[in-house]
């Protein structure tokens, strides 16, 4: 596959725009705004018929806005957006025919993504909930009263081979000397807290410490002068909605061409695992795009707006990541389980008070959504080796037992309506600990 090549402004028109910005500069100034002037060249796409993972088109403008981008370190979101309009650039650009397949990127032809949930009593779970005192209260549904445990004794079986057993001290072998940072929402959140546990067992009382709860949420263990750390950015790029805490906004607002803010952070660490999904799946987008100060923003639906976040990303990964000294992983989609009617045909319910996975080869459910899987393929795709997938969607789409439905501290009060009818407020998104997340680590440590 043909990669990516930039193209390099004409001198003349690049006077021209630094003239401009001088004389615009003279006539607006803020004494109170720091502003950093960064310069990206465009890139454009050359051949990708030859990569079976191009299967959309960018919009014809996509990188129009990126040759005069401003990024202040401070913007207040509240007086951004003060009216929008329509993007509909993008409209037909993505394919919305044939299901995903992402490639694994295993070093072997074995695919260990295809499979099956089989009982392993003798060694699963792979750590008691109770013993890891970094647990969270929306995670810990044994704590909160679930009475069976079964779904913690599943484990992933590969169709044609075996996938790696987990071994904490190896585990922490390779972690030696290394910083290990999951990026992105709750979801990512959760499969680091189940790292943390997997490995916080094999570490002495008085080698490991956890940093207080910020948007960079450190877990050291300091024998093996080793941190795995969780970096807060639901939508990768920058947002009204990175504060770890107060992120819920009526509008959601992205800057879809600035992820340097986060890349600051993102840049330390020698593992990175990313993952973004489920917070543009919640209504229109509005794009505050780096060079416009007059607080017009452009309003776009939600995949659209993933695609620019995920492009932005992109660039950032094929200019910085060497993948000799960086590894970066991908990880697909989370499904929800919101509609049992798609597992059990005439029934009006969810996740709530199911016990075992589902038995059916293949399940594809409407809590994965088809055309950002394939959004996602074509981002991906022109990375070539510097980023492995791992494709959790599919084995995950299985466990609809594995959520914690009631079975978590709830920060909201409930209704007593809400209490008469659990269906209506079960967590059928997030993922009980021990669980699902922990084989999205088994998976991560087989291909390390």
């Amino acid at each position: 596959m043909q990669r990516w090549r930039q193209k390099k402004t004409p001198f003349p028109l690049f006077a021209l725009l630094f003239c401009a910005f001088i004389v615009a500069s003279i006539f607006y100034t803020e004494s109170n705004r720091e502003i950093q002037i960064q310069v990206e060249s465009q890139a454009s796409v050359t051949d990708v018929t030859s990569h079976a993972l191009f299967t959309a088109s960018l919009p014809t403008n996509f990188s129009n806005h990126f040759p005069k981008r401003l990024y202040s370190d401070k913007l207040d979101w509240s007086k951004a957006c003060s009216s929008s309009r329509n993007y509909s650039i993008h409209d037909g650009w993505i394919s919305s025919k044939g299901k995903p397949d992402l490639e694994s990127g295993s070093p072997t032809r074995c695919d260990v993504f295809s499979g099956r949930w089989i009982i392993d009593n003798a060694s699963h779970p792979l750590y008691n909930e109770g013993d890891c005192p970094y647990m969270s209260d929306q995670l810990a549904c044994r704590k909160h009263g679930r009475p069976d445990s079964m779904y913690q004794k599943w484990r992933w079986q590969p169709h044609d081979c075996n996938l790696k057993r987990w071994n904490a001290i190896e585990m922490l072998e390779k972690l030696r000397g290394k910083r290990l940072m999951f990026v992105g929402d709750s979801l990512d959140r959760g499969q680091w807290i189940s790292m943390v546990c997997l490995l916080q067992s094999a570490i002495g009382n008085g080698s490991k410490s956890m940093s207080p709860n910020a948007r960079l949420t450190i877990f050291r263990a300091e024998e093996y002068n080793a941190s795995v750390e969780f970096y807060w950015a639901p939508l990768l790029v920058e947002s009204n909605s990175d504060d770890p805490v107060n992120h819920r906004m009526a509008d959601r607002i992205i800057r879809p061409d600035s992820v340097l803010k986060h890349a600051s952070e993102w840049e330390k660490a020698d593992i990175l695992i990313f993952n973004t999904y489920l917070w543009w799946r919640q209504g229109n987008i509005k794009l505050l795009w780096s060079s416009d100060e007059d607080g017009v923003c452009e309003e776009l639906d939600g995949l659209g707006a993933m695609k620019f976040a995920m492009e932005a990303w992109a660039d950032w990964v094929d200019s910085n990541v060497n993948p000799l000294e960086k590894k970066v992983f991908f990880v697909t989609m989370s499904p929800t389980h919101l509609w049992s009617r798609e597992w059990q045909p005439g029934s009006d319910g969810n996740c709530f008070d199911e016990k075992t996975p589902i038995n059916m080869d293949g399940y594809w459910g409407s809590g994965s959504d088809g055309p950002t899987m394939r959004m996602v393929e074509s981002v991906l795709g022109r990375l070539e080796s510097k980023v492995s997938i791992l494709n959790i969607t599919q084995l995950s789409e299985y466990r609809k037992d594995g959520h914690p439905s009631i079975y978590r501290k709830f920060w909201e009060t409930l209704s007593p309506q809400q209490l008469s009818n659990p269906v209506s407020y079960s967590d059928c998104i997030h993922w009980c600990l021990p669980g699902v997340p922990d084989v999205w680590n088994e998976l991560l440590f087989h291909f390390l």
